[in-house]
């Protein structure tokens, strides 16, 4: 037996519980509950080429796709063959990626690869520039879960065996797919919005599909899990309305007026509120718990200013996102109010989402490095930090592991923690 799995086990005996894992894992999309945030301290706030650089892995191809981890392995996937440069190579050469590395040195413990269902959506136009590895990978301590769009979700047991495979749909978009699975009880939900319109549940041990919400537009963002008082439901967002679905049956619960656009960030909570941002000019706050419309009863408040694609972060009653692309906001949760407004100089664009962790945000560009912000109501610059020999875009959102940052790039991943 694998001495994570060890772990594991005995994690589960001591707890009385089937989900736990450990504290340190980063285990799902935006790490623990979807949100972004580590309770890990003693991160790095400096570091470059020659500094604070633990260790660093080769990749076999790019991909917006955050890696996750599990006790001494990290698991992430990448594209190759295929969309590397706008207008070059051929969608019969593309091949998906997915790797296990040591999480101790970065080293390849194995490797499987992927032939895609075609045709995919053409690598042309910015918003598909994303690539073919955008989905976050999720487990539950036994088993990995992968989803590549139409060619569907991937389950493997911890050693890369593939245990089951399952379809959500066959329609592409020109914007490309990039909602990550997620796990509640025995299931495994997809937002498969490009693929067929609809939230998909499987059975996260046989892959049989358990039930199916439709009438999902517009929607590029990951569902998340919000405990409420009497309940647990599901809340994604949409073009025009913010849902909120039960887990166990795909039921609507409610809606409320969201985002009027096409939706990529993830909606975050505090306490029975959720927040959203979207479309690049919305931001609202919701309170759950509701049936049918709940647009005049829950809505608290909504403002013209939001976010394109990058998530937010909420920390000690304020809300932090990127607007812009470059452009980082403080917002007051309980009035809408803009705090704060500064762009950070020559960031470009930025399209991953930040992460909070030891009093610190991490905003990551494409092109010109990481901007480390202190996660307070007055903007304050700790550190610009740039990895000089390797000029690659970055897309995926850091991970917090152990008191280091795992930071992913289209050519490595690097292991960033203080020497």
């Amino acid at each position: 037996m694998q001495p994570h799995r060890t772990r594991f086990i005995a994690v589960l005996i001591l707890s009385g519980l089937t989900t736990t894992l450990c504290a340190a894992d980063w285990t799902q999309f935006r790490g623990p509950d979807g949100l972004g945030i580590s309770s890990d301290t003693g991160l790095p706030t400096t570091w470059s080429s020659s500094k604070n650089i633990l260790w660093r892995a080769e990749l076999p191809g790019p991909g917006a796709s955050c890696p996750i981890t599990l006790g001494d392995r990290i698991f992430v996937t990448c594209y190759a063959g295929y969309g590397i440069k706008p207008g070059e190579g051929r969608q019969e050469d593309l091949l998906r990626h997915l790797l296990c590395l040591n999480r101790k040195d970065g080293q390849i413990v194995w490797h499987r690869k992927f032939e895609p269902k075609l045709p995919e959506h053409k690598y042309e136009g910015e918003g598909s520039y994303h690539g073919y590895a955008a989905s976050t990978p999720v487990t539950d301590g036994e088993r990995l879960f992968v989803f590549f769009g139409r060619s569907g979700v991937f389950c493997f047991d911890l050693d890369g065996d593939q245990l089951w495979q399952a379809s959500v749909g066959d329609r592409t978009n020109g914007w490309g797919s990039g909602c990550s699975p997620l796990l509640y009880k025995n299931l495994v939900i997809i937002n498969a919005s490009v693929e067929s319109g609809a939230l998909v549940a499987f059975d996260k041990t046989t892959g049989d599909e358990v039930w199916r919400a439709n009438g999902i537009d517009s929607s590029w963002n990951t569902p998340v899990l919000v405990p409420g008082k009497d309940r647990t439901e599901l809340i994604v967002s949409i073009s025009d309305y913010i849902v909120g679905v039960s887990p166990d049956s795909g039921s609507e619960l409610w809606r409320a007026e969201g985002v009027h656009r096409y939706v990529c960030p993830s909606v975050i909570y505090k306490d029975d509120v959720v927040y959203a941002i979207g479309g690049g000019h919305t931001s609202l706050a919701v309170r759950i718990g509701g049936s049918g419309d709940v647009s005049k009863t829950h809505g608290l408040w909504r403002l013209n200013k939001g976010a394109n694609v990058s998530s937010p972060v909420y920390y000690d009653e304020h809300l932090y996102w990127t607007r812009d692309g470059n452009t980082v906001c403080c917002q007051n949760p309980a009035t809408g109010e803009i705090v704060y407004e500064e762009r950070l100089q020559a960031a470009g664009r930025i399209w991953s989402s930040p992460v909070l962790a030891d009093g610190k945000l991490y905003y990551v560009s494409q092109h010109n490095g990481t901007y480390v912000v202190a996660a307070k109501p007055k903007f304050e610059l700790l550190a610009h930090n740039v990895i000089e020999d390797d000029d690659s875009r970055t897309n995926a959102s850091p991970v917090v592991s152990d008191g280091q940052l795992l930071l992913r790039t289209d050519r490595m991943l690097h292991c960033i923690g203080s020497e």
